[in-house]
């Protein structure tokens, strides 16, 4: 079951579709450190269909970041298709991926993302209109059902297969667990054995070796690392290594986790604008940079407070050289 789009290897590492997290910047760094193939955030297709100046720029990416998947979510296929159209004719990404697993509020209450899972002949309708209305592979993403009651994640994949879904990404959770329990591998491994088209597992892939242990125990064709990658694009390389069944690399210190910490920074400034704005957003990213290393809380405490990657910079040399400084607050 080859996937439909280009992957270097037959098993593919894909980064999660996350919202505030998924952007060009974070995108960059995995792809450099094993990540196969990435989405973007997930876009709402009647903002695409607005020209929401500030959704469209979620579609963008550079050339560095194929192969890529545009994912769009929504209730309605007429919105859906003219996204799908738009996205197809402006920006060409390798594929596009429907949303029908986001399980947040905002979205399910206009039947969008796991919403849709309520309506399963709505599922159809969407997936058709978007395939009819580019030539890009049409993938789906979606979770094993709304609730307990409902939770039919073989029926579900099935369903999407026949509308044409080229490929397929199960969250093995419901909706109502939202992101509590664990997910069900035992389902992603039953929905590979019921599709003829590729599967991709996710939910609680925190190491490289849960990849392996994915992998092994559900024969998917790849895996997407969502949460587990915050902080850690490494994830991706050990990943690699030990499906390559070569040794996993040494864990980066902390001079390097900042090194990479600091490229992303950079990344951003470039990309989305070197502002007050572009900083206060990506603090939650140096927070998670810093996940267990020694006196990582008052490290974190200093890094929410920076107003310029600069500050974090300079916090961070404080920090190797062993000692924490005041804030020093760089124009």
């Amino acid at each position: 079951m080859q996937l439909p789009y280009p992957s270097a290897h037959p098993f593919a590492l894909l980064l999660a579709p996350m919202a505030g997290v998924s952007e060009p910047p974070f995108r960059q760094i995995c792809r450099d450190l094993g990540a196969d193939v990435v989405l973007s955030e997930f876009l709402s297709s009647e903002a695409i269909r607005r020209r929401i100046r500030a959704t469209l720029e979620g579609a963008e990416f550079e050339a560095c970041e194929r192969p890529i998947g545009i994912q769009i979510y929504g209730s309605d296929p007429d919105a859906m298709a003219e996204a799908a159209e738009l996205i197809t004719r402006h920006y060409e990404p390798e594929f596009i991926d429907i949303n029908f697993g986001c399980p947040v509020k905002k979205v399910v209450q206009r039947n969008g993302g796991s919403g849709c899972l309520k309506d399963l002949g709505l599922v159809d309708r969407i997936i058709r209109a978007v395939i009819g209305a580019t030539h890009l592979p049409v993938t789906v993403k979606t979770r094993s059902g709304w609730n307990e009651e409902t939770r039919t994640p073989v029926e579900i994949a099935l369903r999407m297969q026949d509308s044409g879904a080229r490929a397929f990404t199960l969250h093995a959770r419901t909706r109502t667990q939202m992101f509590s329990g664990h997910a069900n591998w035992d389902e992603i491994a039953q929905v590979v054995e019921a599709l003829d088209i590729p599967v991709i597992g996710n939910g609680d892939i925190e190491t490289a070796e849960d990849v392996v242990k994915m992998h092994d125990h559900t024969r998917c064709a790849g895996v997407m690392i969502g949460r587990g990658a915050f902080g850690n694009p490494w994830i991706f390389r050990d990943a690699q290594a030990l499906l390559a069944g070569e040794p996993r690399p040494i864990l980066p210190d902390a001079g390097e986790r900042f090194s990479v910490a600091l490229r992303h920074a950079e990344l951003a400034c470039r990309l989305q604008g070197d502002s007050r704005k572009t900083v206060i957003e990506f603090r939650k990213h140096l927070g998670w940079y810093t996940k267990g290393l020694h006196g990582a809380s008052e490290l974190r405490q200093r890094l929410f407070q920076v107003e310029s990657m600069a500050e974090a910079g300079h916090i961070f040399r404080d920090y190797l050289d062993g000692g924490l400084a005041p804030i020093q607050r760089v124009a």
